[in-house]
This record gives structure tokens, C-alpha cells and sequence, in this order.
């Protein structure tokens, strides 16, 4: 303990960054979740998803479902969960190591534990279950057999989502930094594009240029650099993104970054590292990242320089935020690096020198300041109100809420404009905390039970935020930025059977139903087989309803009955008959 502690005093003194967040798990004590399957890997931990950081590996199980997941360690079945989005049919352990492992996207759990579901939906009407267990009900040793692989839930392709957290602190684990998911990686980050903002504050507000982007070739692998051979010009105050991806070895799908480092002159001033976050952590990839580049990239676009809101321990080293403030006429080398996690670099070197002038925002003496710490309303007055909570905000910015022409606006089929278009915040604004907005505008009787909240995004699309209309106004939270008006969805779910009426069903073990929703989304569904309800699963990347059969074939007659309804009300009843 001693030379431990000297060691960490001798590299304080020295300037080297210790991380509170190294090497925190040993291999030694976990087997691999998955068996019979090649070892690729389709997305890692902490790439940038929309919202939130990816919190897990996903493991290729070869393009089909049904593999064995096995207990990584010993421990108990904690929990088991039957959703139709985010993990699907997900399984938690709570091992004697003190940490939680999950697996999502099952196709179903084991015998026992999926016969204790059945019961479960069946008891409660329900078509979703969340089961709590202790530790005497399920105990489980490492390899033993606890589910299948599948493709249930928000998932694109069979697979398993895998993730370690802290039974305390529910921390995510990057598995492969920390040696636990290994996956064959010789093949160094790509450095794609650089670009470079300058900042000016306004009454305590950050207000940026509109930035400059510059071209990266790659000279040999690993080693890249700018396009042009002038140094940059640089303003007194500024920072750049990094444009990113990684690759893996015999895989097409890219991956996040796991550390981004800028240098001038040799001396370090910035570092991102991704070594694991908290549920509170997740979405603060918006932050993270530079929001407005990456709304648009299929890379990752991190801002070398830490956003008020972003979590300090993202950012092991950091002087002056990372922001850069380079006099007119100096000159000076800078070196940024990117890593992935299985410590494979790449790194591009250029000039900058600084201008003569830099960036000056025009103060704007009549706009809102909504601050991070505090709540801020703001209104147009007898039409809309919008609270921003505390905390919902990276940093302050300026609000000037205002009305817009939606003469061009394309809506979905069967989406009906029912009030003006009303843009509160930026739609490039990243929010971590729900804003509460409510419209206030009469509406006919007959529409008043469809109008819900809809938001414009920055790339245009339409997209439900919900609410429910009541004395002349409708009110809703959303985490999107971006241009609100009120519509209806005049339109209810598609529903097609995948079997014609009075199809014989002996030799086939489900019942299978393509629903689908033009705007709202769908929000319940209910089967029903001979009069009495059964339990069914939603797969909404795949836009399917089904239902397993549980009973053997009896060769006789079944009337089936299936209603299904968006999130505006609206609702289709089908009826039919197979033979089974």
C-alpha cells in the first residue's frame, strides 16, 4: 500500500494523469457470454447513439438467433424483463462479484425461467412483464445455461447486447478496454475530418462561429494529415472536432472512439476517454460530442474541449477546458490522437498560427438567457409556454421563441396541421432534462381526441412528442429541440395477417401479424384466441405482432381476434379463424 501510494504521489509530482477509472475488472473471473459463435463484435462500449451512450457490447451470434447464453459468473437470476423496445427479452444476473451482467435481445430464457414468465402474462393480462427475484429462487454457476440469443426489442439483427455494471453505483463497464470481451482488432481509428470553432461570450452566454471543416488524407496507417500545407489560422479563443470512426478486423460495422487527445507543442492539454458512465451519464454523449456536427455524421464528432454540462470524469486531462487561445502571428504544432479500445492509435499533426482578428458575437439585448442552473419560462404571450427545467441545458444559451410559416412543412399521410408552427429552442440544442411546452389553440370537438404534440427535427422529419388536448390547449415534454406545432393523426394502425383466414396452422409453433403505423406509433395491442386473451410480442424493427403457441395441436377450428392502437387513440380490429 505504501509503494502504491508513493507511485501515485511520484506521478502527481511529475504531471501524468491518474485515472480514478483504470482497470477495474479481471478477466480471470468471467467466461464468455455466448457460445458457438466466432468472437465479432457489432458495436462497442460508449459509441454515440442518439441520446445516450451505447452501454454494452454487442456480440454477432453469426446472423441467426437461438445461440446459448451462459451466467459469466457465479451469482443469481435477478431480474427478467419482456418489452417490445429498448433490450426486448432481457435477463439481469446479480453475481458474488458484486456486479450485475445483462443480456438483451434474447429470443427467450430458459425452460424454467420462461415457463415463470408465461405464468406471469398470463396472470396479469399483460403483454410486457418486469420480474424481480432474490437470491434463492434462481441461483446460477459460471457456464451454467440461462437463455437463447434472438433478436426482440430495438434490435436491428440477431445478437447479444452484454454489459457489466457496479451493483452500488450501477456503472457501465467498457468490457473490451477492460480486457473481458476480446474481440481480433489491429486496425487503427480513421481520422475523417477536422474542424475548428471559435467561441465569444455574450452576457455570460457561449456563442460560437459558424466553424470551418478541413479534409484529412491518411500518409500510412495510423498517420494522418491535413490537406492543405499552411498552417490553420486560428482565433484568440477556440477549440476543434475531431471527425472519427474505428474499424475491426473482418466486420464492415464501424465503432466509437474510446479516447481522443489534443497536444500543442508536445504538451497535453486535452484527453477523452471512455472508460464506463452512470444511468445519470448516458445521454451526456450530446455533450460529448459537437451536437450539431453530429446530427448529420455517420462518424463520431468529438469536440475537443469539455461543455459546461459534461461529466468531468470524461476528461482525465484538461487545461483551459481544451479551449485554445493562440495571440496574433504565433505559430504552433498540434497533435491530435484517437484510440479505440483495444489500444490501436492514429494521430494527425498540422500548424496553427494565430489571426490578426477573431470571432465577435453581435449582443442581442432583447433575447431570453436561459441558464443551466435555474428554470426558465418562456412564452408568446396567449399562444405557447415553455418551462425548461433546471439542469436541462449543457450550458446557457439565448432563447428567442417565435412563430414560423409551415406552409412548406411535409407531413406524414394522415397527419392533419392544426395550429401554427412554433420554434422555441434551436432544433441543433441538445437538452438532458425534458422541457414541458404547451399550445395553446381551440380545436373542433372531432379533432380534439387525435391532436397531440408533434416536433419538426433539425433534418426536417416530423416526429411525435404526445400530450392530450384539454381546455383549448394541449401540453407535453420532450428532449428534442426543435419546431412545435399541434397535429392530428387521423389514420389507425395497418393490420395484415401472415396466414390466410382458415390457414392450417399445425406445423407452424406461432402466429404472425404485420402491423405498422403512419405517424403516432403504436402503444397497445391485444390478442385474443377463442375469446380468451394470450400473450403476444411486439418486434417493432421487424413491424411484426406474434404469438407462441403454447399448446399442441388439437386439428380443430380457432377464432382469433387482434386490436391494436396508436398513441393517438386511434385503433383496428382484425378477426379470423386458422385451424391448429
Amino acid at each position: 500500500m505504501r509503494r502504491i501510494i508513493l507511485t501515485l504521489i511520484l506521478m502527481a509530482a511529475l504531471g501524468c494523469t491518474v485515472s480514478l477509472h483504470g482497470q477495474q475488472l479481471d478477466p480471470a473471473e468471467y467466461v464468455y457470454p455466448v457460445r458457438g459463435v466466432s468472437g465479432a463484435c457489432s458495436a462497442n462500449f460508449g459509441e454515440m447513439r442518439p441520446g445516450h451512450f451505447h452501454a454494452g457490447v454487442d456480440i454477432k451470434t453469426d446472423g441467426v438467433e437461438g445461440k446459448e447464453l451462459v451466467a459469466v459468473a457465479d451469482g443469481y437470476v435477478s431480474r427478467v424483463v419482456v418489452t417490445a423496445g429498448g433490450y426486448g427479452r432481457a435477463l439481469y444476473l446479480t453475481l458474488r462479484n458484486g456486479k450485475t451482467a445483462v443480456y438483451g435481445h434474447l429470443q427467450r430464457f430458459r425452460d424454467d425461467i420462461e415457463a415463470r414468465v408465461r405464468t406471469a402474462r398470463y396472470e396479469g393480462r399483460t403483454n410486457s412483464v418486469d420480474l424481480t427475484f432474490d437470491a434463492s429462487q434462481w441461483p446460477v454457476r459460471q457456464g451454467e445455461l440461462i437463455g437463447y440469443s434472438g433478436n426482440s426489442g430495438s434490435s436491428m439483427g440477431p445478437h447479444l447486447h452484454f454489459e457489466l455494471r457496479d451493483n452500488r453505483t450501477q456503472r457501465r463497464y467498457n468490457l473490451v478496454h477492460e480486457g473481458i470481451i476480446r474481440p481480433a482488432d489491429h486496425t487503427a481509428p480513421r481520422i475523417l475530418r477536422l474542424h475548428y470553432i471559435e467561441v465569444d461570450t455574450v452576457r455570460g452566454v457561449p456563442v460560437r462561429s459558424p466553424g470551418e471543416s478541413y479534409a484529412v488524407v491518411r500518409t500510412t496507417a495510423g498517420s494522418y494529415r491535413l490537406t492543405r500545407s499552411e498552417a490553420l489560422p486560428v482565433g484568440r479563443n477556440g477549440y476543434f472536432v475531431v471527425e472519427a470512426s474505428d474499424r475491426r478486423d473482418g466486420v464492415h460495422n464501424t465503432f466509437g472512439i474510446w479516447r481522443a487527445a489534443l497536444a500543442v507543442d508536445g504538451q497535453t492539454r486535452f484527453e477523452y476517454r471512455m472508460d464506463g458512465f452512470t444511468y445519470e451519464q448516458a445521454r451526456c454523449c450530446d455533450a460529448v460530442s459537437c451536437y450539431p456536427l453530429q446530427l448529420f455524421s455517420r462518424n463520431e464528432c468529438i469536440r475537443l474541449a469539455r461543455l459546461q454540462g459534461a461529466p468531468g470524469e470524461f476528461y482525465p486531462t484538461l487545461v483551459d477546458r481544451g479551449v485554445l487561445r493562440v495571440d496574433a502571428g504565433a505559430q504552433h504544432t498540434v497533435r491530435i490522437e484517437v484510440e479505440d479500445d483495444s489500444g490501436n492509435r492514429s494521430h494527425l499533426e498540422f500548424t496553427i498560427r494565430g489571426r490578426a482578428e477573431s470571432f465577435r458575437a453581435a449582443a442581442d439585448t432583447t433575447a431570453v438567457v436561459a441558464r443551466r442552473d435555474r428554470a426558465t419560462l418562456l412564452t408568446i404571450p396567449g399562444e405557447v409556454m415553455a418551462l425548461i427545467p433546471g439542469g436541462a441545458l449543457y450550458e446557457p444559451l439565448f432563447c428567442r421563441p417565435e412563430r414560423l410559416d409551415a406552409a412548406d412543412m411535409h407531413l406524414p399521410a394522415g397527419v392533419v396541421p392544426l395550429s401554427p408552427l412554433y420554434r422555441i429552442l434551436d432544433n441543433r440544442t441538445p437538452l438532458y432534462r425534458a422541457m414541458t411546452v404547451t399550445i395553446i389553440t381551440p380545436l373542433p370537438p372531432a379533432r380534439q381526441l387525435q391532436a397531440v404534440v408533434a416536433v419538426r427535427t433539425a433534418k426536417g422529419a416530423l416526429i411525435y412528442a404526445g400530450g392530450r388536448y384539454a381546455a383549448d390547449r394541449i401540453t407535453c415534454s420532450t428532449r428534442t429541440a426543435g419546431d412545435l406545432l399541434i397535429v392530428a393523426d387521423t389514420l389507425p394502425p395497418s393490420v395484415r395477417p401472415l396466414f390466410g383466414n382458415g390457414a392450417d396452422l399445425s406445423r407452424s409453433a406461432t402466429l404472425r401479424f404485420a402491423v405498422k403505423d403512419n405517424f403516432a406509433g403504436i402503444a397497445a395491442w391485444r390478442l385474443c384466441i377463442d375469446g380468451e386473451w394470450v400473450p403476444c410480442d411486439r418486434f417493432p424493427m421487424r413491424g411484426t405482432l406474434v404469438h407462441t403457441f403454447d399448446t399442441p395441436p388439437a386439428g380443430r377450428q380457432h377464432d382469433a381476434e387482434l386490436s391494436v392502437t396508436d398513441a393517438c387513440g386511434n385503433t383496428t380490429r382484425w378477426r379470423g379463424t386458422f385451424r391448429r
